[in-house]
């Protein structure tokens, strides 16, 4: 069985001075990531593997996950970044196999759309959402359209 971790990055400041690539996360956003990472802890919900787009606020969001998991720092995947979700849904397919537990932090609205695209499960996707989805799949290659069911959601807004 596999199972993907969707992250969506959490609060990051909108002021001026910062191209979006170098947004950083706003204090609450530092405090949901923290929250949420929390959450999984203490729920057992510790993936292997942490992958991460490039982007300041997904790979801080990613640093505080890691820190609190106790993971490995994350990877970054420069392709999350401004992807849609076909370009996810291969990257998704191309995971090591050798992990079945997996974390992927990205943006909306692709995070957002594969979402519903493996589980079918329309769920709004606010900054710092985590959404634990479950394949019956021996490798991420099997992992596509309606293959997965959402097992766990959580945001720093419920």
């Amino acid at each position: 069985m596999k199972k993907l971790l969707l992250i969506r990055h959490a609060k990051a400041t909108h002021e001026s001075g910062y191209t979006d690539f170098e947004r950083p996360l706003t204090e609450k956003g530092v405090n949901g990531a923290t929250t949420m990472a929390q959450h999984l802890q203490e729920k057992g919900i510790v993936p292997q593997l942490l992958v991460t787009s490039p982007a300041l606020r997904t790979h801080t969001t990613a640093n505080i996950f890691t820190e609190i998991l106790k993971l490995n720092p994350a990877t970054i995947i420069k392709e999350i970044y401004e992807a849609g979700d076909r370009t996810l849904l291969r990257l998704i397919n191309g995971l090591p196999d050798e992990h079945d537990f997996i974390a992927l932090v990205g943006h909306n609205p692709a995070v957002e759309q594969m979402l519903y695209t493996l589980s079918g499960a329309i769920k709004d996707v606010p900054p710092g959402t985590v959404a634990l989805i479950e394949f019956d799949a021996e490798s991420w290659q099997e992992v596509d359209e309606n293959t997965g069911k959402l097992t766990y959601y959580d945001n720093p807004k419920l």
